[in-house]
């Protein structure tokens, strides 16, 4: 049973820094190998700085997308309404020389000067024309994106494509969800026995979960002076005072941490090269630093156990299930209309997918024969996923704390208020017995 403990009272007016509020989960992470305390010990000591370190090396910045697709599910023009969503695409020449597309087809070869539009939802196209090569492109059968079409792909820096606050909501957004838990992940009842629908349940909970805390951490806070910040308010609402949201985001880290060192092997021995020698040396060191770590070795050796599932007669036809459900998934960010949460939908479903990929279609055990082959787009958005994720449990932790001293994690349940009243009737009720009684005359 996972505890969730908040410590201290905060006072009126502030109080003073020993009234600090924490928001603290405690006990193993459920379905995983680990608890809470080591996976925030070891994500602030290892992988966290590890992992902002790798992802801004050439290699693990630049990801392949095909940002402009038909929606598959329902009629869609596949443009974001909202203003904040619109896209400017800056002339050639303002970008660094090293990052210089390849090829200049299809892009206006005016220097336009972006009048219309803001920034938030925009994604930059900057690319080395010398990155990546040596990869394989090989099927994935857990996602939907296919990488053989390079004509309509494009390579994105994801440096300069922050995932944040884009204004992208209202009915569009909601129906993206909507179809992704209603129709290809509902939520498991008290009773579920299937072990599977509730793994792809909590990861699909864990990754909203991170995405709101992204938006949360750097959203847009006044409009007109364009200051950006951490709004708590946002992050309480949607993250904090759902403790399952908040497990679930700790279940996925260990999930896809999981496929990372399960992947060890693999990763040791892959190319990184982005034609930057310096960089992708760095990158291979950082690659070995994260899965060689003694410390994580030590305090988390298998944060989840993947061997445990898929087990009986109707297990292969449960997995074809599951991947065709999450094949819809990745499907489905083709649907949204924000071009910037599309690019990092996508990322992210893909890094999933990989994860899924890694832990469930390769059993080197079974099948000695079968050798695990990755995409060099799987490999960054896996990577970039994990940083992800690490930055949102960082996030719960700091922006917990900051939360709880503005008193918005405080609010008691319904069950613990009536739990308050109820030991404040029997309190009366008890105290009235004692209380002698005065004469009338």
């Amino acid at each position: 049973m996972v505890e969730v403990e908040i410590k201290g009272k905060k006072l009126a007016n502030g109080g003073d820094e020993k009234s600090r509020d924490s928001h603290k989960y405690t006990g193993i992470v459920e379905d995983c190998c680990c608890d809470y305390e080591t996976v925030d010990s070891v994500n602030g000591a290892v992988l966290y700085p590890l992992l902002q370190e790798l992802v801004t090396t050439p290699f693990f910045r630049y990801f392949k997308v095909k940002l402009w697709c038909d929606c598959p599910f329902w009629p869609d023009d596949g443009m974001c309404r909202l203003r904040d969503c619109s896209v400017c695409e800056c002339p050639e020449n303002e970008f660094p020389e090293p990052f210089k597309r390849p090829s200049l087809h299809g892009l206006a070869k005016d220097d336009l000067i972006c009048q219309e539009g803001k920034p938030e939802a925009a994604v930059d196209r900057t690319l080395d024309a010398k990155a990546f090569r040596g990869w394989a492109v090989v099927d994935n059968p857990w996602t939907n994106d296919d990488e053989t079409d390079n004509g309509e792909m494009t390579y994105v820096n994801l440096q300069l494509n922050p995932e944040r606050y884009t204004g992208y909501t209202g009915p569009s957004a909601r129906r993206i969800w909507d179809a992704v838990y209603s129709e290809n992940c509902p939520k498991y009842s008290s009773g579920e026995s299937c072990q599977e629908k509730k793994v792809l349940y909590k990861l699909i909970s864990g990754l909203h979960s991170s995405i709101s805390i992204h938006i949360a951490a750097d959203y847009l806070l006044d409009e007109t002076t364009n200051q950006w910040g951490a709004n708590l308010q946002l992050m309480h609402d949607r993250v904090l005072k759902h403790p399952e949201r908040v497990q679930n985001l700790y279940f996925t880290f260990l999930f896809v941490l999981r496929a990372v060192t399960k992947a060890a092997p693999y990763l040791e021995q892959a190319e990184y090269d982005s034609g930057n020698h310096l960089e992708d040396m760095k990158a291979h060191s950082l690659i070995r630093q994260l899965i060689h770590n003694p410390k994580l070795q030590a305090a988390c050796p298998l944060p989840f156990d993947e061997a445990k599932l898929w087990q009986g007669q109707s297990g292969p036809e449960l997995k074809q299930q599951i991947q065709k459900q999450f094949r819809n998934i990745s499907a489905l960010m083709d649907c949204v209309g924000c071009e910037k949460c599309r690019l990092w939908g996508k990322l992210q479903v893909l890094g999933l997918g990989t994860a899924l990929k890694i832990l469930f279609s390769v059993d080197g055990q079974k099948h000695p024969d079968q050798h695990l082959q990755l995409q060099r787009n799987e490999v960054i958005a896996l990577m970039n996923l994990l940083n992800r994720l690490s930055e949102s449990l960082k996030s719960v932790t700091d922006m917990g704390s900051s939360a709880a001293m503005d008193g918005l994690v405080l609010e008691p349940s319904s069950k613990a208020i009536n739990v308050i009243q109820r030991l404040r009737e029997l309190w009366m009720a008890n105290w009235w017995k004692n209380v002698p009684v005065s004469p009338l005359s």
